[in-house]
């Protein structure tokens, strides 16, 4: 344990454990272990007031810098949580019956670091899948089993990670205490939403542990011509490429997580992976991390994605129903996850977070930005071959919508396009575009129709899409691409899609929810 170079990069980021001569870990001091018994043997917390003082005792007996702070409304956003928005029955017995579960799991981290580390070296032969922080321009992969994610999710609500360097090491806090202090500061029924979706995941695992495994890639695409990994593709490898489009299938309504399994299913995400999760963020993303708690544990280790570099998430599972959207947002009871299994033990739930141009105005018509665009989404669409651990890969479409869209100014019509051709050029089968009812969207189908009629390539489709956007800057057009690509072009009436009539898709299955804009604070991929 001592020698590991995976253990020592993550170290300093983990609540301050005590490695021991033996090269066993253990908690820092017994006031850490003495308080966490009390509560797992019964210590009676009925109150969020009581909940927070014993969570205050624990990061006190931590030793952590003095500049290591929680948010100061933390305690009244707990009290106020567990004693005012929570029925008091559902309180108690959730107090009584989930914490000190929670506590047990904090007890066990240094066992589960051990037991990780024990096996990490033997889940991909001759790779390392050991928990570590995976660097920018380093492809990666990390293997988490359940119950060791729940033992840091459990840390994550205690508080007790250091937030000193996180942020000069450009990764997000991790602590709940910001989103419990913002119930006191900003109230707002998102936030305690939110906060509901997190408590019933606990519920859930602290009722029975789940026994699989997540994986969280750092997927690269290489500027320096490593062999080992795939090059970053330049402007003429779009422009030569003879690669197919692939099918393209239009939905005005539905949600991307509920596609059937097998599918990418894109995450708009923060260049910080979580975006404002933990704080007041309540949109793509931060939903998706909801209903997906498993995926927060990605923000301590993973460093901010860089141009030529997107994260893949294989396994997390789904916990909780919602409903509405952003303000409107609510955790709509649980959620049982039938996706099956893979060879590792992981759910078939594949996510890929991709960052979006932020507020590009017209510089999103101009070449660099046009390729960094389809490069990145090319990046989180293409099966690396780094690390085989998808089954039948090669065979999941790729499940996405209006991607750093809405008041991050990314004109969707060129998205749209820009992902169609990031999937064709990455050999999947099929795109799924979920349009969210988007009035600029709603010819689409039609254009798509035409598209594939003509049996254009990538680089055909590319090329014709440079030439607008030159155009476009020059002054020469005003028109939107479909219009200029098919001059032609009609709506009908209803402004409903003709392709999707066609093809046969019974609109009564989906249930979608009308697209919002992304809060103008976010840096990430909007809507």
């Amino acid at each position: 344990m001592q020698n590991r170079q995976d253990l020592k990069s993550i170290i300093p980021f983990l609540p301050p454990l005590k490695l021991k001569s033996s090269g066993t870990l253990t908690w820092l001091n017994t006031q850490v272990t003495d308080t966490l018994e009390s509560i797992s043997h019964g210590c009676q917390l009925d109150s969020g007031k009581k909940l927070f003082d014993a969570i205050s005792t624990i990061r006190n007996s931590l030793c952590l810098p003095s500049e290591d702070r929680l948010a100061e409304s933390t305690g009244k956003g707990f009290s106020i949580f567990f004693e005012e928005l929570l029925p008091m029955e559902e309180s108690k017995n959730w107090l009584k019956q989930v914490i000190p579960r929670m506590a047990d799991l904090i007890l066990s981290l240094p066992s589960l670091l051990e037991n990780h580390y024990g096996n990490c070296d033997h889940v991909i032969d001759g790779v390392s899948t050991g928990l570590r922080i995976l660097e920018p321009q380093q492809p990666g992969v990390v293997f988490l089993s359940q119950e060791f994610i729940a033992a840091l999710l459990s840390c994550s609500f205690f508080c007790l990670f250091p937030t000193v360097n996180r942020m000069a090491n450009c990764m997000p806090l991790i602590n709940m205490d910001s989103i419990f202090a913002s119930i006191h500061d900003r109230y707002h029924p998102k936030q305690e939403n939110k906060i509901k979706c997190i408590i019933h995941y606990f519920e859930r695992i602290c009722s029975s542990m789940p026994s699989n495994f997540v994986s969280f890639e750092r997927k690269v695409l290489s500027m320096n011509h490593n062999p080992s990994v795939v090059a970053l593709p330049s402007y003429d490898f779009w422009t030569n490429s003879v690669a197919p489009v692939c099918e393209f299938k239009v939905f005005p309504t539905g949600l991307i997580e509920d596609h059937p399994a097998g599918a990418l299913e894109v995450d708009f995400a923060d260049p910080s992976f979580g975006g404002i999760v933990m704080t007041m963020g309540c949109l793509q993303e931060e939903i998706r991390f909801m209903m997906n708690p498993e995926l927060i544990v990605g923000m301590l280790f993973l460093p901010s994605m860089e141009d030529n570099e997107a994260i893949e998430i294989v396994g997390a599972e789904r916990f909780s129903n919602y409903k509405g959207y952003n303000s409107t947002f609510q955790y709509d009871g649980d959620h049982v996850d039938r996706r099956g299994l893979d060879r590792f033990h992981r759910r078939m739930s594949k996510i890929i977070a991709i960052d979006a141009l932020a507020m590009p105005g017209t510089n999103q018509y101009r070449s660099k930005f046009l390729l960094r665009e389809v490069n990145k989404a090319f990046c989180g669409f293409l099966n690396h071959p780094h690390y085989q651990t998808q089954e039948c890969d090669s065979n999941a479409g790729v499940a996405t919508g209006n991607w750093g869209c809405g008041v991050f100014g990314g004109d969707p019509e060129i998205k749209s396009i820009l992902q169609w051709l990031a999937a064709s050029q990455a050999s999947r089968p099929f795109i799924s575009y979920y349009t969210f009812e988007l009035e600029t969207l709603q010819t689409l189908d039609q254009v798509v129709v035409e598209i594939v009629s003509q049996k254009w390539t990538v680089g055909d489709l590319w090329n014709r899409l440079s030439n607008y956007c030159s155009k476009r800057l020059d002054g020469q057009t005003k028109s939107g691409f479909f219009k200029y690509l098919i001059p032609s072009i009609e709506q009908d009436d209803s402004g409903s899609s003709t392709y999707y009539k066609c093809i046969g898709a019974n609109e009564s299955e989906f249930s979608g929810v009308l697209w919002s804009s992304r809060n103008a604070g976010n840096r990430g991929g909007d809507h």
